[in-house]
């Protein structure tokens, strides 16, 4: 098995072949796939070399010592932390070849087509069409045999559909079904002419977010992950990442929204109350408990794939946001209620720590809806972490046809 010695030696090699300071960026990021120091706990071949998920950090380190250019991982988290390990455990070899290299390069922005209007806390209800074509063929110039499946539908706030190249996508395939079977999932090509993207306002000004029209979009059959009727155990392990990507993302001390606020609470005594200093402790303390679990939570993720605890991080996640922000715009009085800028744009990432109080205030609002609504979170922590009983179901027999909607 490899070990730390040996990735620090292929570092080193890495650095000495490609020195960052005079290799192109986009070719020192290919090299270092190629390497298999991109993820290390990836197969061979595919970015990785089979070692630890633990001994990532090795090779972060010398790289960073070195000056060596990231991913932007921010740009691209939706396909390193969601997309990719789906790929990885449900995609072909040809899939895996042809998508994670481009990937994580940042070559190609993934984003996800998930939610719905009528489908949002409850996914399993979605009503996205999906229906099998044979003879058909799809307009993707990367089509395979074994024919087309012809989608049809709306999805809603997805991040980066207006830059993203490639979508994960689940649709109805068999409505005759209980509404979590008779779902597969896709690799959706965000070229296709029946893909239309529209921009959705927050209540921040911008549109982050999208909704996205798909109408007769053909999608080969050689883009489907997992089988046919089985997207929603392929989702799960969508979603599992997804919230351990949002909620335990690694940070430093006083990393993350507890950040300015500290800082201003340092540099503007004139601000400080006995009330709002008892209020900051109590939010750092609880900040650095869930930086700990979080990095706890990492180490877990090291010897196999993420579980319910995951929930319980963005659950924590969200909480303590929405609390900070608040918290340091009460700080600021009348300098809290000013706003930077309204103007309307489409920004390809979120910047919460780079921004006013007023937007980090607004955001924040939306950290309990997107990447899984708070409610829903709960009941999973109830029920796969703590145990208890499931909630009573009325529709879980029911063919997603006959559903009241």
């Amino acid at each position: 098995m490899t070990d730390a010695a040996e990735l620090l030696t292929r570092t080193k090699e890495l650095l000495a072949a490609h020195p960052p300071a005079g290799t192109d960026r986009t070719e020192f990021l290919k090299a270092r796939f190629d390497a298999g120091l991109a993820w290390v706990h990836y197969p061979k071949g595919l970015g990785g070399l089979d070692a630890p998920r633990s001994l990532q950090a090795v090779v972060d380190a010398e790289l960073t010592a070195a000056g060596a250019p990231e991913n932007d991982p921010r740009r691209i988290g939706i396909g390193l932390g969601m997309a990719a390990p789906t790929i990885l455990k449900y995609g072909s070899q040809e899939l895996k070849q042809r998508f994670l290299r481009p990937l994580w390069v940042g070559e190609e922005v993934w984003c996800q087509l998930f939610s719905e209007p009528g489908a949002g806390s409850d996914l399993a209800a979605l009503a996205t069409r999906a229906v099998r074509d044979d003879e058909g063929t799809s307009h993707s110039s990367e089509a395979g045999s074994g024919g087309d499946w012809v989608i049809n539908g709306q999805k809603v706030w997805t991040s980066s559909a207006h830059v993203a190249r490639w979508a994960i996508l689940i649709a109805r395939t068999d409505p005759d079904l209980p509404k979590h079977r008779g779902i597969t999932y896709f690799i959706c090509d965000m070229t296709d002419p029946g893909v239309e993207v529209r921009p959705l306002r927050q209540i921040t000004g911008e549109a982050e977010f999208n909704e996205v029209f798909l109408t007769d979009v053909r999608i080969p059959d050689a883009h489907r992950l997992g089988e046919v009727g089985e997207g929603w155990k392929v989702a799960q392990t969508t979603l599992m990442n997804e919230r351990v990507s949002i909620g335990g993302s690694r940070i430093p001390r006083e990393g993350g929204m507890i950040g300015p606020i500290a800082r201003t609470w340092r540099e503007r005594p004139e601000l400080r109350t006995h009330d709002t200093h008892q209020r900051l402790l109590t939010l750092w303390v609880e900040a650095e408990v869930a930086r700990l679990a979080g990095e706890r939570l990492r180490q877990q993720l090291a010897a196999g794939q993420p579980g319910p605890e995951g929930s319980g991080m963005k659950l924590a996640f969200a909480r303590l946001n929405q609390e900070i922000s608040g918290l340091e715009v009460e700080l600021l009085g009348e300098e809290g209620l000013l706003y930077g800028d309204w103007t309307m744009s489409r920004p390809e990432l979120v910047d919460f720590t780079g921004r006013d109080a007023g937007y980090r205030y607004l955001r924040s609002k939306g950290n309990s809806i997107e990447g899984g609504t708070s409610e829903v979170l709960l009941n999973i922590v109830a029920e796969r972490v703590l145990g208890l009983p499931s909630e009573p179901r009325n529709d879980k027999d029911v063919a997603w046809k006959d559903l009241t909607r």
